[in-house]
């Protein structure tokens, strides 16, 4: 059975138990949070989350814990090798963001790995590397998954080098691993059309037991465009064709697969997308989108 879910949001009163409740409404088995605000440092206590309510919904609906994937904030960094407050803020705030992830009962954090800014490429790398040298503890519970990148400015991380160079790089290497984006592959330059072909890649230069998330958008733009702009699926480049056999392909079967394709008229569009993507039925996907 594939797992399947969507970005859902966690705000007041019910915070984690209203994200999972968002998550059954849409019949996904998987979602993915924010632990707070992605532009800033804002934070609510944990004590205020609801984590043992969203705990025993996940278990009244078979959701084990790993199922609740955590993105880190936007403001994180580590590629910064110019300013230093922006990397000493990465360094601080994303050890802060794994204590809390931890507490909630989460595995996996999302991070993309960052931006060189005017700095050069290998001084990025070389930041990134000795941030997560710094930041993970051996007695650490999670696993940090970096993100492909499409490549839109100074990004680092649209080539899977680069990715498995960092992982290979990092001391705690068992606490790295990936989260491959289906659009930002796509923007930055990979073929998805070939699926089987594409999976080898995967499996040749990151390992496919290193990728336990995937990100499935549809892309606006074409392949190797370096934009990073989001499309329901079915409605963009990729199609829905190769993204349905992405989701079910059997070399994939471990992959917790989260949508983030942007709302149609205010709405989420995820129930009808996740519904599409396990019947094979395009037209179960909602009117209107981009």
């Amino acid at each position: 059975m594939i797992r399947i879910g969507a970005h859902c949001s966690m705000k007041s009163p019910l915070y984690l138990e209203g994200s999972v409740n968002e998550a059954l409404s849409y019949d996904a088995n998987a979602l993915m949070i924010y632990t707070g605000p992605p532009q800033n440092t804002k934070r609510s206590p944990l004590e205020a989350l609801h984590i043992e309510r969203a705990r025993e919904l996940m278990r009244q609906h078979g959701m084990t814990m790993d199922a609740m994937v955590v993105h880190a904030p936007y403001i994180i960094n580590l590629g910064n090798s110019v300013n230093p407050s922006t990397y000493d803020l990465a360094i601080n705030f994303l050890r802060m963001e794994i204590e809390r992830v931890q507490c909630i009962g989460a595995k996996y954090i999302v991070l993309h790995p960052g931006s060189h800014t005017t700095g050069s490429f290998e001084d990025g790398v070389r930041y990134i590397i000795d941030g997560l040298n710094q930041i993970l503890k051996p007695s650490d519970t999670i696993m940090i998954l970096l993100e492909t990148m499409a490549g839109k400015g100074s990004e680092i991380g649209k080539n899977l080098e680069t990715l498995k160079w960092i992982k290979d790089h990092v001391h705690l290497s068992d606490h790295i691993g990936f989260c491959v984006d289906t659009c930002h592959m796509h923007d930055g330059g990979y073929d998805l059309s070939n699926v089987d072909q594409w999976i080898d890649t995967l499996d040749a230069t990151l390992g496919l037991t290193h990728i336990p998330v995937m990100h499935i958008n549809d892309s606006k733009n074409p392949c190797g465009s370096h934009k990073d702009r989001h499309a329901n699926i079915g409605k963009g480049y990729i199609g829905f064709t190769t993204l349905y056999r992405i989701v079910n392909h059997p070399r994939l079967e471990h992959v917790i697969k989260i949508l983030e394709t942007p709302y149609i008229d205010g709405n989420p569009p995820y129930g009808a997308e996740i519904k599409a993507l396990r019947s094979n039925d395009p037209n179960a996907l909602p009117e209107g989108g981009a």
